[in-house]
């Protein structure tokens, strides 16, 4: 699935030949048209990447970007149209990847995006686990079901992350309860029925996300994730 990226600008002008040009070399977009639909549209979907003007309606870039950096690790390229390296430098440590000014290019902003990408999906590479459309984030502790309409991320406890996580780095082994009390809750004393009680809770909320099928039991020994199903 190719990379999504949010377009957070009130310009439609700027935001269209954005578009255009970004959908030309392949990628999926967003668009929000001011600070509030862009902090919600990033929560909901997860986009890859974020293209943040600095002035934007109801809340101003500089919020967001605050907000998203609280969040996780999106990569974030701030947009404006003052040429300030005042405001470059605020962006940058905030956490910004880039800063570009207007009037740009589309295609030079399209090539600083596909070179942030790049360097982010090699350093995300062993900080994501993937298991057919289950996507777990280490770092951030997140977990979310891949769908045609986009990313359902799953509402787990921290035990749950723990489980889920532990199994999606060896996806089609089976785990024994006994492998997991000893990987998620190293030095407790945790009863078997424990671990069946969370597996059951997970399995109802990956079900629940349209990822029925994906945690199974196997009679006997223990439970594993598919990576087909």
């Amino acid at each position: 699935m190719s990379s999504l990226i949010l377009i957070a600008d009130d310009d439609a002008e700027s935001v269209e030949a954005l578009d255009a040009c970004l959908r030309r070399e392949g990628f999926r977009t967003v668009v929000a048209s001011d600070g509030q639909q862009a902090a919600d549209l990033h929560a909901a979907l997860k986009p890859d990447l974020v293209l943040l003007n600095i002035r934007l309606p109801i809340r101003d870039g500089w919020d967001v970007l605050g907000e998203l950096r609280r969040r996780g690790e999106t990569p974030v390229i701030m947009v404006s149209d003052l040429d300030l390296s005042t405001n470059k430098l605020q962006a940058l440590r905030i956490g910004a990847d880039d800063y570009v000014v207007k009037p740009f290019k589309p295609i030079e902003v399209v090539a600083r995006a596909q070179a942030i990408l790049r360097r982010s999906n090699g350093d995300r590479s062993t900080k994501v686990l993937r298991v057919g459309p289950l996507e777990v984030q280490l770092e951030n502790y997140l977990a979310a079901i891949l769908t045609p309409a986009g990313k359902r991320r799953l509402d787990l406890t921290l035990t749950e992350f723990r489980i889920l996580a532990h199994m999606a780095r060896v996806p089609l082994r089976v785990f024994s309860r006994a492998e997991i009390m000893q990987a998620c809750f190293p030095n407790q004393d945790v009863l078997e029925r424990t671990i069946d009680s969370h597996v059951s809770h997970l399995r109802r909320k990956l079900d629940a996300a349209d990822a029925a099928g994906l945690l199974t039991n196997v009679r006997g020994v223990g439970y594993r994730l598919e990576a087909e199903f």
